[in-house]
């Protein structure tokens, strides 16, 4: 279903990105990166964070970024990532399939600029064998993300 629910997040705004489904799997970013060629920058991966006044969020991030704790609190204050079975429920997506697009529940969106890096990423789509190719700047219009600086340099 929920690979469905990024086909329909894209049938529904007219988008004609296609969603590229593997055989093996892309649940990790080492894993994405090897079965599609491409480094492990490249691929978006979305962590989901629960921040100071309870609300969760999304955060979309070049797969080899790590979150610089200073940045993430300067911008959000104190924040936790969010247990994988709260991220299920809260995304309608698999762990390993997270993405920014048809989600279960309305939740902000931020997009950390390392993404800018590369001309194209790719984030998954929904299932743990999904991902779909975009530029940077495509994925913030789609998504109303919002661009923040919260990883350590590469």
């Amino acid at each position: 279903m929920s690979l469905q629910s990024v086909r329909d997040f894209f049938a529904a705004r007219q988008l004609d990105i296609p969603i590229i489904e593997l055989e093996v799997s892309t649940a990790t970013v080492a894993l994405a990166a090897e079965a599609h060629g491409v480094e492990a920058g490249r691929i978006a991966k979305t962590l989901a964070f629960r921040i100071n006044g309870g609300q969760a969020i999304l955060l979309v991030a070049r797969g080899d970024a790590r979150i610089d704790n200073r940045k993430f609190k300067d911008c959000f204050g104190k924040g936790k990532m969010l247990p994988a079975e709260e991220v299920v429920e809260l995304t309608g997506h698999p762990v390993g399939g997270v993405c920014p697009f048809g989600l279960a529940n309305d939740l902000p969106i931020y997009l950390d600029q390392s993404l800018q890096a590369f001309d194209e990423v790719l984030p998954a789509a929904g299932a743990i064998h999904s991902a779909v190719r975009l530029s940077p700047a495509l994925l913030a219009e789609i998504t109303g993300g919002q661009w923040i600086d919260v990883c350590q340099p590469t």
